[in-house]
């Protein structure tokens, strides 16, 4: 496949909720492939690879989510516009 195919069918995979073994499946298909996240990283949790996260508060930029499944909290840079 090229990278191309690659790209696509991860933008795919994305675009429904899926278990967190497929997350890390796909997270390895793309490392194989040498090709970056970039925004999909925000999808899911880092630490258990759930993709169950709720939005706790946008404030200075930043925005806070929580994993239902594990309780972490991590933050994100707002893009400017």
């Amino acid at each position: 496949m090229n990278k191309e195919k690659v790209r696509k069918n991860i933008k795919d995979f994305f675009k429904t909720k899926h278990k967190p073994s497929e997350v890390k499946k796909i997270k390895k298909f793309a490392m194989h492939n040498q090709i970056k996240l970039k925004d999909l990283r925000k999808k899911f949790c880092k630490k258990c690879c759930s993709m169950n996260l709720k939005t706790i508060s946008v404030k200075k930029g930043f925005k806070r989510v929580i994993c239902k499944d594990c309780g972490f909290v991590n933050k994100y840079k707002i893009k400017k516009l």
